[in-house]
């Protein structure tokens, strides 16, 4: 009987320290891991036209998958293709201007010149001679002062006449001034820049996507008008992609940039995305009110990214997640997430 009371204390106390023991173990293991709850992210654009014109077209639908640089719309470009088809003239057309002025005279316009010198020349001397012959019989009254007079006028007009063709010819033998081909020159920059601006403007009827990504909402249709303010298409961008959760500030010290991190989901039970701390706020705030409980209202947290490998595309916009992050692994830096995420 004695060895029988003696056995219980003993089992009693064993049951206790295996007890305490198990109790240690859970409760290292929950130090050990950390759980956060949160849901999915990702970013946004609102596309637009930066031009003003009626929609042409609209290339894709809700729910398409597009690649960056794809043409998801176009507006209507009758004006816009005529303004380019008048710059490139204009253009054209102040090319040669240069041309012309860089290549100086040619030889058969300064040939034509002397030439026209030289007749000038002979109606000088002829208007000169006829003055010079009648002013004589002026004086033996067999020509009237006024035939006199208007021999003089014309051997004058005549003389004039051919000091006009005679500086004309040493310009023409000088060539166009540099300023001239300094204006023409500065005119042809001028009118290549209006070409590249109606190119640009051109190009700006076109909506191009900006980066990977699921078209969400088809804002305006073909008739409607754009404008550089009024969004035509919403698109979200499939990378990267993350987890909006909120650290308790007990925990703060327990994680850093780049720590790993495993992301579960109730859409697919059981599958592990990898994931790392991308972002950590560096000021508090209270728990939002879509995560409150009555022992949470007062407490102050921290927001997180932890960012997700979405290969399969399965991690959509708000979808609720669950975090496990391990606060005993060692530092880790963060990483791209092309890095991060295993193909």
């Amino acid at each position: 009987m004695n060895k029988k009371f003696l056995v219980l204390p003993l089992l009693v106390l064993a049951i206790a320290i295996g007890g305490a023991y198990f109790w240690q173990q859970h409760q290292n293991g929950e130090e050990d891991q950390l759980t956060l709850y949160g849901n999915v992210d990702i970013r946004e654009a609102q596309l637009a036209f930066n031009s003003s014109e009626h929609i042409d077209a609209i290339l894709v639908q809700e729910g398409d998958y597009v690649k960056k640089g794809q043409l998801l719309a176009r507006l209507h470009t009758e004006v816009l293709d005529a303004r380019l088809a008048e710059a490139r003239a204009q253009l054209e057309a102040q090319q040669q201007t240069v041309a012309k002025l860089e290549a100086g005279s040619r030889k058969e316009e300064i040939s034509k010149a002397h030439a026209e010198l030289n007749a000038a020349k002979a109606r000088a001397d002829s208007a000169w001679a006829t003055y010079k012959r009648l002013k004589p019989l002026l004086k033996k009254n067999l020509v009237s002062p006024q035939d006199v007079e208007n021999a003089r006028a014309a051997a004058d007009s005549a003389k004039a006449e051919m000091q006009a063709v005679q500086q004309a010819l040493i310009l023409l033998e000088l060539g166009p001034r540099k300023e001239d081909i300094a204006v023409a020159r500065a005119m042809l920059a001028s009118r290549k820049a209006a070409v590249v601006l109606a190119e640009q403007q051109l190009d700006d009827a076109n909506l191009y996507s900006p980066a990977d990504g699921i078209i969400r909402n088809r804002i305006l249709q073909p008739g409607d008008m754009a404008f550089p303010q009024t969004p035509a298409l919403t698109l979200a961008f499939v990378n990267p992609v993350w987890v909006r959760a909120y650290l308790p500030e007990p925990a703060l010290g327990k994680i850093s940039l780049g720590t790993q991190a495993t992301i579960y989901t109730d859409s697919f039970p059981g599958k592990a995305y990898q994931g790392w701390v991308g972002y950590i706020s560096p000021t508090a705030e209270f728990t939002p009110k879509s995560v409150q409980t009555p022992e949470l209202r007062t407490r102050l947290v921290y927001s997180v990214r932890v960012f997700a490998c979405n290969p399969q595309d399965e991690l959509r916009l708000g979808m609720p997640a669950t975090v496990h992050i391990d606060v005993d692994q060692p530092p880790a830096r963060q990483k791209a997430a092309n890095k991060n995420c295993d193909n």
